[in-house]
């Protein structure tokens, strides 16, 4: 699998809900801090979007997409001396998949929701995304809207197979959002996310993740990237936030501590899938990406 879907794996959506809202008038909706991801498309009119720790709000419009993985609180509303309403009292009283009016409707109108995930990781890996995605609506956003529209109608219309296919299509409008938004972005930051506009960097993660077993280095990872070992060196830190070696040892611990808790594998046979012919030099490498050791954080999966 290519890196963006070798991460997103990880995650293992395991919950959501989706609903409408047609709002009007002077409202707004407080969100306490939570986890997981939640997103938000605009399909007519339009709204602010405050998120705890940004300097400014931000405008949402019409056929505009924003995506919140960081899990800090935040507020849509239509003006800023609006009396508040908290949403996690609002929203649950609304049947999944159905639209909630917010006194009378008809001022703006969108989809929002959220998705939960069972990964291990989930905390680590969403944390490596911006705080907020903003896709702005023009030409080409058919997939997110399809996504969005297919899924309220699983919620709203349960069917057999439905709980899978929801699943499905949450990870789908994920990716669609991640895609567009490195599609319009690239080299606006750092981070694993942003690296995949790059050419080189892209190839030279592909490489790791599909051989994470392999003893690499920076000499053969600097051949991948067609670049002298000093500047593949820099280059990547630059793209990705983090020494190439280190985002490498982080990926294999990874990758190690979903074996260990998901497919039964012992420490002796997980160990080389990674890269460690040693137990105790992955053991060394465990403990300090993922804090414990392996036979700590297999017995606690397991139990």
């Amino acid at each position: 699998m290519d890196p963006l879907s070798d991460i997103l794996s990880l995650l293992r959506p395991n919950s959501y809900g989706f609903r409408g809202l047609d709002a009007g008038g002077d409202w707004a909706l407080d969100f306490a801090a939570d986890d997981g991801i939640k997103c938000y498309a605009i399909t007519a009119g339009g709204c602010w979007l405050a998120i705890e720790g940004t300097a400014e709000p931000l405008r949402l419009d019409t056929g505009d997409f924003a995506l919140l993985p960081g899990g800090q609180p935040y507020r849509l509303y239509s003006t800023p001396d609006a009396t508040p309403i908290d949403a996690f009292r609002f929203f649950p009283a609304i049947p999944p998949g159905e639209i909630a009016v917010l006194n009378g409707g008809g001022g703006c109108t969108g989809v929002g929701g959220y998705f939960d995930f069972a990964g291990m990781h989930a905390d680590m890996l969403l944390g490596m995304l911006p705080p907020v995605v903003i896709i702005r609506a023009a030409e080409g956003r058919a997939d997110l809207r399809w996504s969005i529209e297919r899924l309220m109608r699983e919620l709203r219309e349960p069917r057999p197979g439905g709980a899978l296919l929801a699943e499905h299509l949450t990870q789908a409008l994920l990716i669609e959002a991640l895609r567009l938004h490195l599609m319009e972005r690239p080299g606006e930051s750092s981070g694993w996310l942003f690296a995949m506009a790059d050419r080189q960097m892209l190839a030279v993660m592909t490489a790791m993740h599909g051989e994470p077993g392999r003893k690499w280095t920076l000499e053969s990872l600097a051949r991948i990237a067609g670049m002298s070992r000093s500047s593949f060196a820099l280059r990547f830190k630059q793209r990705v936030g983090e020494p190439a070696m280190d985002y490498l040892t982080r990926w294999r611990m990874m990758l190690a501590a979903d074996r260990l808790a998901n497919t039964g594998m012992s420490i002796a046979v997980v160990a080389p899938t990674v890269g460690y012919e040693s137990e105790s030099a992955f053991g060394a490498a465990f403990k300090r990406v993922i804090g414990y050791t392996p036979r700590q954080f297999a017995k606690g999966a397991a139990s």
